[in-house]
């Protein structure tokens, strides 16, 4: 392999990764706070994906515009699956709410389904992003470099929010304790919202470069990336929001460079994801930066 075929590769991996690592923020926030895994996440990147092409080319919408008004959208479908199907199970035995999440799953996508049908839907890419240039004796397009520059701005946003305000500071101590926290005046159910809030926005985002970078846009979407993000959670330490980012970029080198150096594994590429999750939770189960959170009974 060449030089420039290897950049090429780097370079897909990079999206491919910070993609993985959006939606794993998202799975690893609402565990570290509620020790729930929102199986739903995986579908509400799936609605990001579909806001944008109804709102660009079914309404005409501008690209701007339709963007902002796809990543609204998506929250508030986040927003609406927290009212509904965890809230009012903050008491319950959380085998209830594990149910409820795969529940609330399977709605969702077969809601999709009817709605919007299960045939696939091309999306608009903007020639501005698809325009080829040269890099050295590389041809790459905008969007394989804007990818990870948007995926690492949003990951550290994010991480001032948590570390640098007052939210980030309820948010972390409703992680350590639920109970102390709201004995001491903290809005618990409005800091949870905020959580879903925050992880659905940042799914709903990676939906929207997943369609340009994949243009099509289909009900059940969400459901592998959904899986892999997970599995990128996991990797990096549940309950670690740059252990997410590094989960994500880990596993989409792992895709990409094992088919790149080993072709004829290409038909196996979805199965290293699921390897890798055997692999950690045998070897470090915690993952490279998570800590062990104690269960609640």
């Amino acid at each position: 392999m060449n030089f420039s075929m290897f950049l090429q590769h780097f370079t897909n991996a990079l999206g491919l990764g910070s993609m993985y690592g959006l939606i794993a923020i998202g799975y690893t926030m609402v565990y570290g706070i509620l020790r729930l895994i929102n199986f739903a996440h995986g579908d509400i990147f799936m609605l990001g994906a579909y806001f944008v092409f109804f709102a660009t080319i079914q309404y005409k919408i501008p690209w701007a515009l339709g963007l902002v008004i796809a990543v609204l959208g998506a929250t508030a479908c986040g927003l609406l699956v927290d009212r509904i199907a965890y809230r009012p199970l903050r008491d319950a035995p959380r085998i209830s709410a594990l149910i409820s999440a795969i529940g609330v799953s399977f709605f969702i996508e077969n809601a999709s389904i009817v709605a919007f049908t299960g045939v696939p839907r091309n999306v608009i890419q903007p020639k501005l992003l698809m325009e080829p240039f040269a890099l050295g004796t590389v041809r790459l397009i905008p969007l394989s470099l804007m990818v990870p520059v948007i995926s690492f701005v949003l990951a550290a946003g994010l991480l001032w929010v948590i570390y640098r305000t007052k939210q980030g500071l309820a948010m972390r101590s409703i992680s350590h304790d639920i109970e102390t926290t709201r004995l001491m005046g903290v809005s618990v159910d409005k800091t949870i919202a905020l959580t879903f809030a925050i992880g659905s926005a940042l799914a709903a985002v990676a939906g929207i470069m997943w369609a340009l970078r994949y243009p099509k846009v289909e009900p059940l979407m969400g459901m592998m990336p959904g899986f892999k993000a997970f599995i990128a959670a996991v990797f990096g330490g549940v309950g670690s929001v740059a252990g997410a980012m590094l989960g994500g970029l880990s596993l989409g080198f792992i895709e990409i460079m094992s088919v790149a150096f080993f072709p004829k594994l290409s038909g196996y590429r979805d199965a290293f994801a699921f390897v890798l999750l055997i692999v950690i939770l045998l070897v470090k189960p915690t993952g490279l930066l998570g800590e062990k959170l104690e269960d609640k009974i």
